[in-house]
């Protein structure tokens, strides 16, 4: 393990940690306050895949975050890196929202399946279409594995109960390029000048966010943001 240096940059989660859906954390802006008046750089690292980054920015403007886009790093930003590498022409089963990120991206005679969070496409005719891609050599590429997200309502499954169902299908693996990945943080810290042990990751997920930045050199913050389910239940 490298010798832990003076704290220079920090990496903060979006969704669960600063805001859930269309409502801020309590207490999350007077904080992103505080971190912004300590002599660091402040970057925002998210899986997010419903919205563009764009739509994402002005989401965090209109509950008072103090947000720039060069400051945001999104899972969609490091997707469009690799499809660029690769030069596919990938099945986009991503939420609607977020296709301006994918803008000159070619898609037509797709082979590659591209998968984010995207419950509209979550169906069996749209599955079964990626599902053949794929046994006809097409690789899976997903924007991330999360088990589930936070809603208002509650907890929902997210992209990673369906790329573990099309990896098991065809005895493919997937290609992950969000959180929990090495490359991931890696690239989120690209241009601060700081090295992964001079850095700290603060998020609401133990796995993705604390576990992948362990995995990397950094060190990893928990928060805890309690949301309800739909039975009234409280759920940390």
């Amino acid at each position: 393990m490298a010798a832990r240096r003076a704290l220079k940059a920090v990496l903060v989660d979006l969704s669960g940690t600063l805001h859930i859906e269309d409502a801020a954390v309590p207490g999350a802006q007077e904080a992103l306050k505080r971190l912004r008046g300590a002599s660091v750089i402040v970057r925002f690292v998210t899986n997010t895949t419903k919205e563009s980054k764009q739509d994402l920015l002005e989401r965090l403007r209109k509950l008072e975050f103090d947000i720039s886009e060069n400051e945001i790093f999104t899972s969609l930003t490091a997707a469009r890196s690799l499809l660029e590498q690769k030069q596919v022409r990938p099945m986009l089963l991503v939420d609607d929202r977020a296709l301006p990120d994918f803008k000159g991206i070619q898609t037509s005679d797709p082979n590659a399946v591209v998968i984010g969070l995207a419950p509209e496409h979550f169906h069996y005719q749209i599955l079964n279409q990626a599902f053949r891609l794929l046994l006809d050599g097409a690789p899976l590429i997903a924007i991330h594995k999360a088990r589930y997200y936070k809603r208002k309502d509650g907890l929902a499954l997210g992209p990673g109960p369906f790329v573990t169902a099309l990896e098991y299908a065809t005895d493919t693996k997937a290609t992950v390029v969000g959180k929990p990945e090495k490359t991931f943080f890696l690239e989120a810290l690209r241009g601060t000048g700081c090295e992964p042990e001079e850095a700290v990751m603060i998020g609401d997920d133990c796995r993705d966010d604390v576990g992948g930045a362990q995995d990397v050199g950094m060190l990893g913050i928990l928060v805890k943001t309690e949301t309800r389910n739909v039975d009234g239940a409280t759920i940390e």
